[in-house]
């Protein structure tokens, strides 16, 4: 039997280390080719005639598409094991999160499963950014009132 410090100490040494460098690099890396495809989607709907603002709200569509395609075949995740936060590029990693809920609870059924759970990661985020955003705005409009 095992005390507390013998079972930290044996945790520690199996815990494995993160390599920092390598993973700051593959999330630049990858983050970087995200925001490249990005722009060459925004160079081809240019290049078919489709005017500016138009073209990147279709870079912005295409973008959560194909990041909502590619968590549903599952390769997505195998991407970010490699990337890392690279991968939270604003955009594709929030399609990811929504689909990923959405598709581990398929399976309860499309009210209880998917419909309840599918803003479970995303929705904290949808809350407290529109929260902040909110409170930034009143801070500002405040600033502006008293110090100008």
């Amino acid at each position: 039997m095992q005390n507390k410090q013998e079972y930290l100490a044996l945790t520690e040494k199996r815990a494995a280390r993160s390599p920092v460098l390598r993973d700051c690099f593959f999330a630049f890396v990858i983050g970087g080719l995200i925001c490249l495809a990005g722009q060459g989607l925004r160079s081809l709907y240019l290049a078919l005639g489709i005017e500016e603002r138009p073209a990147m709200t279709l870079v912005t569509v295409t973008l959560i598409f194909l990041a909502a395609l590619f968590t549903g075949l599952g390769l997505f995740d195998d991407l970010a094991r490699i990337a890392g936060a690279g991968t939270l590029v604003p955009v594709t990693g929030f399609s990811n999160a929504v689909v990923s809920p959405a598709l581990d609870t398929k399976s309860e059924g499309m009210i209880l499963g998917v419909g309840s759970k599918i803003f479970t990661v995303a929705g904290p985020v949808l809350l407290f950014g529109t929260l902040a955003g909110a409170l930034y705005g009143v801070l500002y409009y405040l600033y502006g009132v008293i110090f100008v």
